[in-house]
């Protein structure tokens, strides 16, 4: 078996013999960048382990001192709320809403939502109280009292009675 059974040669750079530069470079100098490359991508590597070892190290040192992921999430959020307080864009909008709550449109819609809430309640409170009046009238009127004694018929007509209901029903017949 010859080599190029397995594919092109290999250089020690890692560039494949019978390859071609990009237009614009010569052949030392994508030899020089491909040695580059393959320098920061083992820095990218060992940065990689030493992210990973210092992560450790971080999280055994939280535990060590009690610190747990929810503490951890309110201290971030607290952090962040900090953050966003102090942004120009919500101390701008801040400023904005006190300046719109001073000024006298906003007092006048205030005062006229709050006295078209008065009434409405108002109106609400009265059709209720109507309303109940309403059916306590009913009620009372011969005609459901008609209706109640029916529905009442009806009801032990279909469930049947027993000795205990019928001295009680309205529709019994038996004299004491």
């Amino acid at each position: 078996m010859d080599s190029s059974e397995h594919g092109p040669a290999m250089s020690s750079t890692g560039v494949a013999s019978g390859w071609n530069p990009p237009p614009g470079l010569t052949e030392e100098e994508a030899e020089e960048m491909q040695v580059e490359l393959i320098k920061v991508e083992d820095e990218i590597e060992t940065l990689r382990q030493v992210l990973v070892a210092k992560e450790r190290h971080a999280a055994e040192l939280k535990r060590r001192l009690g610190i747990g992921p929810l503490s951890e999430i309110k201290q971030n959020l607290t952090k962040g709320w900090h953050e966003v307080q102090c942004s120009n864009a919500y101390l701008t909008a801040s400023s904005t809403l006190e300046e719109i709550g001073r000024s006298d449109a906003y007092k006048r819609t205030q005062e006229t939502l709050s006295q078209a809430g008065q009434m409405t309640s108002a109106a609400f409170s009265s059709m209720g109280s109507a309303i109940r009046n309403q059916f306590g009238e009913m009620r009372n009127s011969p005609s459901f009292k008609t209706f109640e004694d029916k529905v009442e018929n009806m009801k032990y007509k279909v469930m049947g009675q027993t000795n205990e209901e019928s001295d009680r029903s309205p529709t019994s017949n038996n004299a004491p």
